[in-house]
């Protein structure tokens, strides 16, 4: 391969007396000409090589065929009006509809496809007020994490006022029908796709005022300096719940009367020790999920009056499984996570165990939220091999029916999904699901795609992806292991893998990896591994820590320069999971030890490598890929391909247009193909 010269500028930082080098700082800057021209520069390269692949239109193809089937989501009521969400197979964006009453013909209510001419706006929260008759809703430009909020009058479907701007971060919650609480920061100087935004604020736009009007409800004080804050109204108007985080985990939580007027903050909580929220009240009794000195989480009840963890009573105990609490027509619905399995228990308002809800089958359950006076509930069920369905629940009775199955070109029944358990390094037992098709030879030599994640208590559960479904046509097999770092065992397995205790996560890929050879699923000459954001940092450390164990490494808008994360955008945020080079001397070598970029070293052949970001992911800035790849370039030994593919107009991947969305898993299952030597598909796909 001939790959752009990619040119070293050295900066020398020091942490604690050491010297570092970063040859190419000067990728950072995503507002220069010269980085520009070094990613159209990259990415001819990338597309040249991947143009060659001979069955790179097949995979498009095929992917093309089983993604277009129409999909609908879940109904909502709104004022008069019954919403929806659908997609009629390949529309790049959800459509809203709605109908009034049974009998009326639905009608579109907001075409995101619309928004721009390459559909690359999408819209992101939609928020009624309470009487269902004005709607306010974000739209996020090219990917960006940088909002819009715009009003409108949903009956007539007219803009009601100007749009709001610089928004981030930000949920829309309405207080009555006189307008909604919205959270963001400060402009900041700079790139604002890479500066950094660590002020985070609360604010309240009342209709019919400018922006500039908006009253800051929370975060003006510098001594209330938080990255992460919003607020939420109760149902019945009565209260404006406040979360304050520093990081990604635990945050101090407030309640401000809005029943009386001009009355302060309540303080339920004055640390970040936990991840606490109030989810329901019945008049002054509020209904909390916390953690606090219950790792796997529990819902205790308080008056508003009295609202500190002293006054607490246990209404849903701690279980030795995760819980996950949703409300809906005037239940609660427990749902816990047993070795990442969903099981659903239903609640009345007064503690009472009214059932459990029997799941169509082994997999994950979401959904059992909605107002209190709904007469139903929605939920979603799915599994690796079962594409997602809706159903209806009666909450009275716990029946429920089919409200939307997919009529899709897939037959699930080919497909067999398992769950085991391995040893990591120090002896922990891991889950893994491995899903492939029926009957297939264990002789070591199955494409298999690895996949993980490890971080931010995020929880990887039983889900169909068509994307998956086209590789295990190809005799792939797809298998997940939910690493220490994720939530899948709550608050002790997430910081299992944190901080000094990162290489945990990694040690628990590895070892996903050699068990999947030692059993014969696979064998390193057709071993790919992948993972995206955090995970984009797992695969990052594992090829460079163990680059004999795997074929193909694919890391997607990755976390890779574990120096300097923190300097970016929102991403001091993270340090909870990853401390930052600044904390201590240990925590620095630490850091140094196993990030990504600090440790590509020369004459090591690393896997064929196909790094994935884009030009307006400022979550994970894409200078983290651009160096690494740099790195990789300037030192892999052998012929291993080592590129990055860098998509325009796009973000960390939320609203990412379908035609997108599908030409780059056609470009990444290729290139894991042809890499592990596939010439022509393992599987050729038949004209239907």
């Amino acid at each position: 391969m001939t790959y752009p010269k990619t040119t070293k500028k050295p900066v020398v930082d020091s942490f604690f007396g050491t010297p570092v080098v970063d040859n190419y700082r000067w990728l950072e800057d995503d507002q220069s000409l010269e980085t520009e021209d070094w990613v159209k520069a990259q990415n001819e390269v990338t597309f040249n090589y991947l143009n060659k692949i001979p069955y790179r239109a097949q995979l498009k193809e095929r992917l093309s065929e089983l993604w277009n089937f129409e999909k609908i989501g879940a109904p909502f009521i709104e004022g008069d009006y019954t919403y929806f969400y659908k997609n009629n197979g390949l529309q790049n964006q959800y459509v809203i509809y709605r109908k009034k009453g049974d009998g009326e013909e639905e009608e579109i209510f907001l075409d995101p496809n619309t928004f721009s001419d390459d559909a690359t706006t999408s819209l992101g929260v939609l928020s009624f007020s309470k009487d269902g008759k004005t709607a306010a809703y974000t739209i996020s430009e090219a990917g960006s994490d940088w909002r819009k909020i715009i009003v409108m009058d949903a009956i007539s479907k007219t803009i009601k006022e100007d749009t709001l701007v610089d928004v981030k971060f930000s949920g829309i919650s309405w207080y009555k029908n006189e307008g909604f609480y919205y959270s963001s920061y400060n402009k900041p100087k700079g790139s604002e796709l890479s500066a950094k935004t660590d002020q985070h604020k609360l604010y309240y736009h009342q209709l019919g005022t400018s922006q500039k009007e908006d009253t800051i409800i929370f975060g003006k004080k510098p001594s209330e300096k938080h990255r992460y804050v919003s607020g939420e109204v109760s149902e019945d108007n009565n209260y404006l719940y406040i979360t304050a985080r520093i990081s990604t985990s635990g945050n101090k939580l407030f309640i401000k009367d809005l029943s009386k007027p001009n009355s302060p903050l309540i303080t339920v909580l004055d640390h970040t020790e936990s991840d606490t929220y109030p989810i329901e009240n019945a008049g002054s009794k509020i209904y909390v999920v916390t953690d606090l000195n219950a790792p796997n989480k529990k819902v205790v009840t308080v008056d508003v009056a009295n609202p500190t963890p002293e006054n607490w009573i246990d209404f849903i105990p701690e279980t030795e499984h995760v819980l996950q609490l949703n409300s809906g027509a005037g239940y609660f619905f427990a749902t816990y996570m047993m070795d990442a399995v969903s099981k659903v228990f239903q609640y009345d308002f007064d503690g009472k165990l009214i059932r459990e809800v029997k799941l169509p089958g082994v997999g994950s359950a979401e959904g059992f939220e909605g107002k209190k006076e709904a007469k139903a509930v929605y939920f979603s069920f799915t599994n690796y091999n079962t594409p997602s369905s809706s159903y209806k629940l009666n909450p009275k009775t716990g029946t429920y029916t089919s409200y939307w199955k997919p009529a899709i070109a897939f037959n699930s029944k080919a497909y067999e999904s398992k769950q085991i358990f391995y040893t990591s390094k120090d002896g922990t037992k891991i889950p893994m699901m491995i899903t492939h098709k029926k009957g297939i030879k264990l002789h070591g030599k199955n494409p298999t795609i690895l996949y993980g994640y490890g971080g931010f208590n995020v929880s990887l559960k039983p889900a169909f992806s068509i994307t998956n479904e086209v590789w295990m046509e190809q005799g792939g097999i797809y298998a997940v292991p939910n690493l220490r770092g994720g939530g899948e065992y709550g608050k002790q397995w997430h910081d299992a893998g944190t901080q000094m205790k990162k290489q945990n996560v990694f040690d628990d890929f590895i070892a996903a990896a050699e068990y999947l050879i030692a059993e014969k699923y696979t064998s390193s000459a057709y071993l790919a591994i992948r993972g995206g954001s955090n995970g984009g940092l797992l695969v990052g450390a594992t090829m460079t820590q163990r680059p004999d164990l795997i074929k193909v490494a694919l890391p997607a808008v990755g976390v890779l320069d574990m120096l300097r994360y923190h300097t970016f955008t929102a991403g001091a945020g993270w340090a909870y999971d990853y401390g930052t080079a600044h904390d201590s001397k240990e925590m620095f070598h630490y850091l140094k030890g196993y990030s990504p970029v600090h440790n590509v070293k020369k004459g090591v052949q690393y896997p064929a490598t196909l790094i994935t970001t884009a030009d307006h992911d400022d979550r994970v800035v894409p200078a983290h890929s651009f160096k690494f790849v740099a790195e990789l370039q300037a030192k892999q030994s052998g012929d291993h391909p080592t590129l990055i593919r860098i998509e325009t107009n796009a973000g960390h991947g939320a609203g990412t247009p379908v035609a997108k969305t599908i030409e780059l898993y056609a470009d990444i299952f290729g290139f894991t193909l042809f890499n592990m030597g596939f010439k022509q598909l393992p599987n050729p796909l038949e004209k239907k």
